[in-house]
């Protein structure tokens, strides 16, 4: 294993953290590293064109717009 210098979004790790239900930095960085080398593009292809297909029925679009309008 290596060890590497990188700058890390802190929301973003929280949110993964919460997510993935990782305790710690590195935990949570391996995990997310492990699940993305194990998704196919094909797989990401499909699930892409779902969430396209299916979006209203899981998002709040005004929502979604109030917090990129806010920065958040």
């Amino acid at each position: 294993m290596s060890k590497t210098l990188i700058d890390v979004d802190d929301d973003m790790l929280t949110f993964a953290q919460q997510q993935l239900g990782t305790k710690t930095k590195r935990d949570t960085i391996n995990r997310a590293l492990a699940i993305a080398a194990s998704i196919s593009a094909d797989d990401r292809a499909r699930a892409l064109r779902w969430l396209q297909a299916n979006a209203d029925a899981f998002l709040d679009f005004d929502v979604l717009e109030a917090r990129e309008q806010a920065g958040l």
